[in-house]
């Protein structure tokens, strides 16, 4: 049975990665559909998900490391989780840099690799006590961030936000991510905090999930907690808006929520046979997540290191496949081309055996 769960999530982990390089790899930003764009900032469309749902996924492998590891001390595990933890924000900090044309005044410190680091060093630690005190660090760290947020007299605004106001006392306006007209990121220091608790929910439900011995009343309990999450999100967003740049406390309830309900579904769908093309599809993409997400920012970034007819090969691929479609789609069909090509590496990674993991 455990086999089964863990094929739920490399499953669920391959669906995300490849929802993840769909909507970072548009032909073009200026035609994306809705759906495939993230709220401009409160509320959440089907993208904010994706983010959430990887910090959902990184928790539940977890649970699989954490037991695989019991019997060596806390020191040599510890040495691990720092060395994983710095890998993982250097990596992002390299992809941000990349192709190293840039001055390193400018340079980018903060990212989703860089949070995914954070948030899995945090977790890593704060998994290792028992339940009850992890329910008790969750609760404290989301609503010690919604108290934290309301220090200031402008919480929710993106100019006036304590998250951004300590991103520039700390990082400075040059190092932040530029996107929203003004020095903001989405994945800043403070908002870590509260999505370490999207570490710690997908822990608990891999946990849930497979050290029951009642397997129908884990999945009940699962689902309780599932309705339990979004219900409280959905209360909570009137006083604290659900909102994925500042990464509220609401925003962490609704994605976890909606995490658990689809690794639920994907634990049902398994059974069924004539889902399992599908499964072995996202399974395969599944199994090398970061240096897939990795090959994906490289590629998409090295098109514009080459001109074509005066313009980036990127602009170019783009426009070639807007003479046969709507613009619209013709950025759709550019990202999954992506999709496909990158689907493509994983298949034959998988057919090698090959696993690139930290």
């Amino acid at each position: 049975m455990a086999k089964q769960r863990f094929i739920s999530l490399d499953v669920m982990r391959g669906l995300t990665l490849a929802l993840m390089v769909l909507v970072n790899t548009p032909g073009s930003w200026s035609y994306v559909y809705t759906p495939f764009l993230h709220a401009d900032w409160h509320g959440a469309t089907p993208t904010d998900f994706i983010f959430p749902f990887f910090l959902f996924i990184v928790g539940s492998a977890m649970y699989f490391s954490n037991r695989a590891s019991q019997g060596v001390s806390y020191s040599v595990r510890s040495v691990k989780i720092l060395r994983r933890t710095l890998l993982l924000f250097v990596i992002g900090l390299l992809l941000n840099a990349y192709p190293f044309t840039g001055d390193l005044d400018h340079l980018r410190i903060l990212g989703v690799l860089q949070r995914i680091a954070l948030a899995y060093g945090l977790a890593a630690f704060i998994i290792w006590l028992p339940g009850v005190y992890r329910l008790l660090v969750s609760a404290f760290l989301l609503l010690g961030y919604y108290l934290l947020l309301n220090l200031v007299p402008e919480p929710y605004t993106v100019a006036d936000n304590l998250v951004r106001q300590l991103d520039l006392l700390v990082l400075g306006a040059d190092h932040l991510w530029q996107g929203k007209g003004m020095a903001f990121d989405p994945e800043g220091l403070l908002s870590t905090l509260p999505a370490v608790v999207n570490v710690i929910f997908g822990f608990e439900a891999a946990r849930i999930l497979v050290a029951s011995d009642n397997k129908h009343r884990a999945q009940i309990v699962l689902a309780l907690m599932s309705v339990a999450a979004i219900v409280a999100a959905l209360l909570w967003h009137p006083v604290f808006p659900i909102n994925k740049s500042l990464w509220s406390s609401p925003f962490v309830l609704l994605s976890s929520g909606a995490a658990i309900a689809v690794l639920l579904l994907l634990v049902q769908l398994e059974r069924l046979s004539v889902v399992r093309p599908v499964f072995n599809a996202f399974t395969m993409l599944g199994k090398n997540p970061l240096f897939i997400y990795i090959l994906s920012i490289v590629w998409a970034k090295s098109y514009y290191l080459f001109s074509i007819n005066g313009g980036s090969s990127y602009q170019y691929f783009f426009e070639f496949l807007a003479r046969w479609m709507s613009n619209y789609n013709a950025s759709l069909v550019f990202a999954l081309i992506h999709v496909a090509v990158l689907w493509c590496i994983a298949w034959w990674l998988d057919r090698k055996n090959i696993v690139i993991a930290l």
